[in-house]
């Protein structure tokens, strides 16, 4: 047993080594409470590998082991460079995109050479696992198996049981364990092999967390559903839907429970002020609010400083360009699987802007100057209710140059805006990509092309060529402009622009060379512009906390189309609804103020008194949100809503 023990302690203090690194370098936390999680759990894993590599002959054990812990250590530093460069943990759900991540082999060649002293550190574990293994092995015969087994069966249970101290609250070591699928707080808190064993698991067989109806929910209906003789009747955006029609999956039964007991938000000044208009619906590669000069970038300038300006709209990245254009067009909070099932096959959204605007008999085209393929868009734009989709690849090749990275967006404006100018009534949706990183004057065709305009800037040089990618965007935009006017079409169109994340390639300390206020690396870093022009419409200055999954429901109010607003995530920000805004980690802001889950800190924004358990209602309630994007897609939920409604 003394030669098993010192076997079994070189596992675990190369394992949680790792872990603990892993841990210091993602969360810059050298201690919480959640370690005492983390390394039970790793108990159970050196117990497990100890037993596993033990009973092999000597020949064998120690390649065998090596490899093992070759393989771990890969893992932990594969792990630290994704989350380095998307903001967050790696999932196995997204192993269906593995193919975009190549793509972004120069920016992961970046991240390995930017951060190589902790991937020597990474490797500190595997060498004294190397240099103490054949010291410490001895061989074990398979009939003294039974021996260990039970005491791997006795320990896993203890840590198991060991949960219970932390059963209360939504991101609880229990609820994580058991019931709720939040993987950067389940590294935290239970460690990087834990959340990647339930991952596993939970991809191989199934898990569908509760939604659960909440005080949040039940609060707005009772705030916000009363009329008295006094004040006129509020007018909802909602429809007449029947959420009791017979189903046998349970999935839908719990989608229709939680948008039944929903509040649906309430029409306003601004519904229908659009009716009839023409809309350009615009995703913007990188596109940030740090990027709005006034000599640099006049037309964006001019657009974010008319007609309505968005003083506290955030843009959340969630997985890079796929996670923001999710949030853009379909009101859902994203998550590596929904996103991974978003692309599998053709769903059904009623309220997408192509599926919405195509029953208005608007002609309605999407185009995107890169790949067409990328991301899956030839699948997931069917779903958005584009049938017409052009890009690099099947057509848009021939009218522009697709071959430089990135290509140019003015390009994309002159490729395509006669495709649709003439058209009584047309609504139209552009991916832009000439703001995409890496920021450098050497690979980036658009930081290249525009150099000289930055170049005596004082800024570093990815900052430089960063805001040199968004002069590009701002002349492709200059140019719409003024084929609008020429076409006489400006006044009856309207231009939303939303960025589709932050340029996260830069770090905080880069974006704050040029940001207007100082900003951190869980909130502000995110906050950016929110367009929403129309030549006719005054400047109107709007402070309501939103974000990108707010802006669909947004339009619709305003283009005065008749739609349920309950089945949103977000909410119309012209409403009187209470907002929440939903970071990757899950770290949320509403008005009375932000909660960075990461440390577990919440810091108020007004001088309000709440309750104790407000905390705790809001994170239940963001994960409900999360739960209900997510099982929307796997279910196609808004099928079988609609499809029931024409039954009965």
């Amino acid at each position: 047993m003394k030669k098993f023990l010192k076997c079994f302690v070189l596992y675990l203090l190369c394992l949680f080594f790792l872990e603990y690194i892993y841990k210091v370098a993602t969360f810059h936390v050298w201690f919480n409470i959640e370690l005492i999680y983390t390394f039970l759990f790793t108990t159970i894993y050196a117990l497990f590998f100890t037993i596993l590599t033990i009973f092999l002959p000597e020949k064998l054990s120690f390649p065998v082991s090596l490899a093992f812990f070759f393989l771990i250590t890969v893992l932990f530093i594969s792990e630290f460079i994704f989350t380095y460069v998307f903001d967050t943990t790696f999932s196995i759900y997204s192993i269906n995109m593995a193919g975009q991540a190549l793509d972004f082999k120069s920016i992961i060649f970046t991240s390995l050479k930017e951060n190589w002293i902790q991937i020597i550190i990474f490797l500190i574990p595997f060498i004294i696992f190397t240099i103490f293994y054949k010291k410490v092995y001895y061989h074990l015969y398979i009939k003294e198996l039974y021996k260990y087994a039970l005491i791997f069966v006795a320990l896993y249970i203890l840590v198991l049981l060991s949960l219970n101290f932390d059963k209360k609250d939504t991101y609880s070591s229990y609820n994580l364990y058991f019931n709720t699928h939040a993987p950067t707080i389940t590294v935290n808190k239970l460690g990087l092999l834990t959340e990647f064993r339930l991952d596993i698991n939970r991809y191989l067989f199934g898990f569908n967390p509760k939604i659960e109806v909440d005080d949040f929910t039940k609060e707005e209906i009772e705030d916000k559903g009363e009329t008295s003789d006094e004040k006129p009747k509020i007018e909802y955006n909602s429809l007449n839907l029947d959420f009791d029609f017979e189903t046998s999956d349970n999935t839908i039964k719990n989608l229709n429970e939680y948008f039944s007991n929903k509040q649906a938000t309430n029409k306003n000044d601004y519904t229908g002020i659009f009716e009839g208009k023409n809309l350009i619906y615009i995703l913007a590669e990188g596109f940030n609010s740090i990027a709005v000069d006034e000599t640099l970038t006049p037309t964006l300038y001019k657009l974010v400083n008319s007609s309505f300006i968005f003083e506290n709209y955030y843009s959340p990245v969630f997985m890079s360009t796929t996670g923001g254009e999710f949030q853009f067009t379909t009101s859902l909070i994203p998550t590596q699987e929904s996103l991974n099932k978003w692309k599998e096959k053709e769903l059904y959204f009623p309220y997408a802007i192509g599926t919405v605007f195509n029953n208005l008999d608007y002609s309605v085209k999407a185009f995107h100057n890169w790949t067409y393929t990328y991301y899956k868009r030839n699948v997931t734009m069917k779903s958005l209710g584009f049938a017409s989709y052009t890009g690099c690849g099947n057509g848009l090749e021939k009218e522009m140059n697709c071959k430089i990275w990135p290509p140019s967006d003015i390009d994309l404006i002159d490729a395509s805006v006669d495709d649709y100018i003439n058209e009584d009534k047309f609504a139209v949706y552009y991916i832009s990509v000439s703001g995409h990183a890496e920021y450098n004057f050497y690979g980036n065709n658009m930081a290249r092309k525009n150099k000289k305009l930055v170049d005596d800037l004082e800024y570093s040089t990815p900052v430089k060529a960063y805001l040199a990618t968004q002069i590009e965007f701002d002349r492709a935009i200059e140019e719409l402009l003024n084929k609008l006017e020429e076409a006489n079409k400006l006044d009856d169109t309207v231009i939303v622009i939303s960025g589709d994340h932050y340029p996260y390639t830069l770090s905080v300390d880069e974006i704050n060379e040029v940001s207007s206020f100082k900003r951190d690396e869980t909130f502000d870093v995110n906050k950016s512009n929110l367009i929403i022009y129309n030549s006719e419409i005054e400047p109107t200055k709007i402070d309501k906390l939103s974000s990108s999954v707010d802006v669909i429901p947004t339009l619709l109010n305003m283009f005065g189309v008749s739609y349920d607003s309950r089945l949103f995530i977000g909410s119309d920000i012209m409403s009187d609804h209470d907002s929440l805004v939903v970071f990757n980690d899950y770290s949320w802001i509403t008005e009375k103020g932000s909660y960075n889950i990461k440390t577990n800190t919440f810091t108020p924004s007004t001088e309000d008194e709440l309750s104790d358990d407000y905390i705790s209602t809001i994170n239940k309630e963001v994960q409900n949100r999360v739960n209900v994007s997510t099982q929307i897609i796997s279910s196609n939920y808004y099928k079988e809503l609609f499809d029931s409604q024409s039954e009965t």
